[in-house]
């Protein structure tokens, strides 16, 4: 990774800050993002002195709101005429229903929305590299169908049910980013289970009704352990942006032990995918 530059959404903590860690380590020249300049400047200060590289940059915006990606892009450009790898990693899950500035629904706008927009955004960078990566990253398991018709919460606001349609949305859409765009490799991973500020976050009242029971074990499985589960879940993320393995490699899905796995049904409806591309697009005002 000598050379090559990295930029990560959402790297002050948790899995972005250990695949940082991780990339930093191995000699890339990396950006994070986060909402907080506190926090992010601890974490930059943080990554440098464990890894011993000081080619560490932050950039600063809630991907939230579109104007805050638009200013995201703007920013990295300014500072890097090229763009090696970019990892969405950035997430959201909430306990109820709340729309953005831009009037989306949050869990869509920055599980969907933001990393659509900010790799279109990004797109005559990465193509200014010789060999450029998108790497998306989803969480948890993912519901069978696509509910078209409940994208924002429309009719029914469901805690992490929710979250998980969002993330089924992301794979849809970046697996049709893929079949659009063969400039620029974009594969999606999903790094498991991992104690961090947004898994601890979560509350009983999001679980559905009929799992509740297990929220106990739940957050046994999530307490706080010191990066560890964190460092273990960034390998997926590490692998599609270092290895000789994924080069050229594009439009796939990626388990948690880095290896190819089927795509959810969903993602491979034609129709569902060019609908989904279509709303996502109209949301983004890219048009």
């Amino acid at each position: 990774m000598q050379n090559k530059i990295v930029l990560i959404t959402g790297a002050t903590g948790g899995i972005g800050k250990q695949t940082a860690l991780a990339l930093a380590k191995m000699g890339a020249q990396v950006v994070i993002t986060g909402r907080s300049k506190l926090s992010g400047e601890a974490a930059v200060a943080e990554i440098k002195q464990q890894s011993g590289n000081p080619k560490i940059d932050l950039l600063i915006g809630d991907l939230s709101a579109q104007i805050n990606v638009r200013s995201l892009a703007e920013q990295f450009k300014v500072k890097f005429d090229r763009l090696d790898v970019l990892i969405n990693n950035a997430g959201l899950t909430s306990s109820k229903k709340e729309l953005t500035a831009d009037g989306i629904e949050s869990n869509f706008a920055v599980n969907v929305v933001a990393p659509f927009l900010l790799t279109h955004l990004l797109m005559d960078s990465l193509k200014a590299s010789s060999s450029a990566r998108v790497i998306n990253l989803m969480g948890g398991d993912v519901p069978a169908k696509l509910d078209m018709d409940n994208l924002q919460s429309e009719h029914s606001f469901d805690g992490l049910n929710t979250y998980s349609q969002t993330k089924l949305a992301m794979m849809a859409v970046m697996y049709e980013f893929s079949q659009r765009e063969k400039g620029v490799t974009i594969n999606v991973c999903y790094p498991g289970q991992a104690s961090t500020n947004m898994t601890r976050s979560v509350t009983p009242d999001m679980f559905p009704r009929a799992m509740r029971f297990i929220f106990p074990l739940y957050k046994f499985m999530t307490r706080a352990d010191g990066d560890k589960s964190a460092a273990k879940a960034s390998r997926s993320s590490v692998y599609l942006a270092s290895s000789a393995e994924v080069e050229g490699v594009s439009g796939k899905y990626f388990d948690v032990n880095s290896k190819m796995a089927a795509w959810p049904a969903a993602v491979l409806n034609t129709v569902t995918r060019e609908r989904l591309w279509s709303t996502v697009e109209q949301l983004s005002r890219l048009k």
